[in-house]
């Protein structure tokens, strides 16, 4: 497994090195003039030469200008491949492999095969974090982090607020809590009440003694009626059990 800072540091040294050799031969087509260029596409077979020259002039050099910095590596190699492939269907794909064979120039496809596969290689996500890109979307994360930071805190002030309205708004319930705890404290303080004696007999009303004794005679004399009524209730029986005998 490599180490992710040294792919970093290889990424930004193959980006400047496709990069340069880039803007060398966009810069060698705008030097030698757009028509120019354009002639020499037209004496090569390329369809539209002035158009194929300017775009492959402005997109070799500003497009390896993008490719050193690392700023929109997807776009920037893409760009930069379709030119590699473009050349290498109308001009060098017939003169075989080698730019070079011996004392002959072939003007072969060696060299855009490679930059071309380099660029797609990039714009596939190879170019490191040493970029602007890279620089760009941390920089987007961070402020909406803040942003976010803010709103939170943002709305924080709004319920403080709201509530702040609401306290001042009815000082009664600030009140009631108060009251209740000094009723609290003020229960707390009282003394202890002292257990109450235990109530007496209930006193007699003026003229229960003489109910006392009026009721004496009275339950006695009943109880005496009573007895001498029994006697006389079963002396029928008795007449009756004798006159059966």
């Amino acid at each position: 497994m490599r180490p992710r800072p040294l792919y970093d540091v290889v990424a930004v040294l193959a980006r400047l090195g496709v990069g340069l050799v880039f803007m060398a031969h966009g810069w060698q087509k705008i030097e030698a003039g757009i028509t120019a260029t354009g002639r020499s596409f037209d004496d090569l077979g390329v369809p539209l030469p002035t158009a194929a020259a300017v775009y492959a002039a402005f997109a070799e050099l500003l497009g390896g200008a993008a490719l050193i910095a690392g700023l929109a590596l997807p776009v920037t190699g893409l760009l930069l491949f379709a030119d590699m492939a473009g050349a290498f269907v109308f001009v060098h794909a017939g003169e075989g492999l080698f730019m070079v064979d011996g004392a002959t120039v072939e003007n072969g496809y060696e060299l855009v095969l490679v930059l071309g596969l380099a660029s797609l290689l990039f714009a596939a996500g190879a170019g490191g974090r040493l970029t602007l890109d890279q620089w760009i979307v941390t920089k987007r994360l961070r402020r909406s982090d803040d942003d976010e930071d803010d709103a939170a805190s943002f709305v924080k002030s709004l319920r403080q607020a709201e509530t702040q309205n609401e306290t001042q708004a009815d000082p009664q319930t600030e009140a009631k809590p108060r009251r209740k705890h000094r009723a609290r404290r003020s229960a707390k303080n009282q003394p202890p009440a002292e257990p109450a004696e235990p109530a007496g007999p209930p006193a007699l009303a003026e003229g229960s003694e003489d109910d006392l004794l009026v009721a004496g005679p009275r339950k006695a004399g009943r109880r005496q009626r009573a007895r001498g009524a029994r006697p006389a209730e079963t002396a029928p029986d008795d007449a009756d059990k004798d006159d059966s005998a």
